[in-house]
């Protein structure tokens, strides 16, 4: 049996056809993303990095500090209520790498970031109507929290919001 070579690394340009397609692949769970606005955002991100599955590009995972210039309301209202925090927009797997481990992988990533960056606070949205069980499941292991929920995509979504807190170590 062959083992699979897996690498995270920062995103570059070519990588956004590659982030599209999986973006479009789970746009259900997510908003559209045109390659104007991926490139926005990436301008915008703290984070926006790839893991790369024997060469193929296979999941990836974008988050943004507060202060950006991002219109989504759920960025926004995560605005209005911290000071701090890191908003992780959108974490894709692709389809066929499901249960596979790779958003686990990308999570650890953030966290250690957030940490490192000193952020007292990670906070994500999730479907709650429809509801997205895998997704619920997923951040309560990371220990995500409700913190609020809101109406979006004009009503035909709930979402529920949530944080998870990072224990930053005391430097000496």
């Amino acid at each position: 049996m062959m083992t699979e070579t897996r690498q995270i690394r920062s995103a570059t340009l070519e990588d956004y056809e590659h982030i599209l397609k999986l973006n479009e692949e789970s746009v259900h769970f997510l908003s559209p993303l045109s390659k104007e606005k991926l490139a926005h955002l990436h301008q915008q991100s703290e984070i926006l990095k790839v893991i790369e599955v024997d060469g193929f590009v296979e999941a990836f995972v974008l988050a943004l500090r507060e202060g950006k210039d991002y219109d989504s309301v759920n960025y926004t209202w995560f605005a209005k209520n911290y000071d701090k925090f890191l908003y992780i927009d959108r974490v894709v797997v692709s389809l066929k790498q499901q249960t596979s481990g790779l958003g686990k992988l990308l999570y650890e990533e953030v966290f250690k970031h957030a940490e490192s960056i000193e952020v007292p606070v990670l906070t994500a949205e999730i479907d709650i109507e429809p509801l997205n069980s895998v997704s619920l499941k997923f951040h309560e292991k990371f220990g995500f929290k409700e913190v609020g929920k809101q109406s979006v995509a004009g009503g035909k979504k709930i979402v529920s919001l949530q944080a998870a807190q990072i224990i930053i170590p005391v430097r000496r």
